[in-house]
């Protein structure tokens, strides 16, 4: 349940992206921005997984890739144009952003071609950009995602292309995994609410200390 503000201005609207490779947190962290942000702050669902939840079918040939990734570039498209009809909306936070089609497209054609746009045009759609970096095997990737098929070297080199997509985006932060999750899911959210309007910006929450500071 989001929290509710009583600010009832029209703040200009601006757009977020947490982005990251498999296994970094993205979930869990949008799941906390439910909690802790209020009505103003509009949390879209990944595309990726509209599509594969929905029976979109995952196949291995190129061909097939390349179908996936330009279906789920148009659909986030769409999730994000209507996030942009709601007047009451002051953040959308997006679970990844057109961008990161890049980072897994098989080609052999370029991606942003065959999407019918640019790189350029793409990153000046976001405001912010989050990275949550993927952990190695040994601090704590995992696949409980039922959707996640990679495994921990797949993800790694992923996550290093996602950081490629993004390179020079002016606004975009890096948030390193730690062996603590609540620490590096803090540094997220902290990074989010300083992207509110103050008057619906929430206080800063210590993740630490509600967990009795463990991990």
């Amino acid at each position: 349940m989001m929290m509710l503000c009583h600010c009832e201005q029209r703040h200009p609207r601006r757009r977020l992206v947490l982005t990251g490779g498999p296994g970094a947190g993205k979930t869990a962290v949008l799941e906390l921005a439910h909690h802790f942000f209020c009505q103003h702050v509009d949390i879209l669902p990944e595309a990726a997984g509209i599509l594969f939840s929905g029976g979109f079918k995952r196949r291995p040939s190129t061909l097939a890739r390349a179908a996936a990734q330009r279906a789920i570039f148009h659909v986030q498209r769409e999730l994000e144009t209507i996030a942009e009809s709601d007047d009451n909306n002051a953040l959308t936070l997006c679970d990844r952003g057109t961008v990161d089609g890049w980072a897994y497209w098989p080609g052999p054609e370029e991606f942003f071609t065959a999407c019918g746009t640019t790189r350029a045009a793409e990153l000046a759609r976001y405001d912010v950009v989050i990275h949550l970096r993927t952990p190695q095997a040994t601090t704590g990737y995992n696949h409980r995602n039922p959707l996640r098929l990679e495994s921990a070297s797949e993800a790694a080199a992923i996550d290093e292309r996602i950081v490629d997509a993004w390179a020079g985006h002016p606004r975009c932060f890096v948030v390193e995994s730690t062996h603590s999750f609540l620490e590096k899911a803090q540094r997220a959210i902290e990074l989010m609410r300083l992207e509110l309007p103050e008057c619906c910006r929430p206080p800063q929450t210590n993740l630490m200390g509600r967990a009795g500071g463990s991990s």
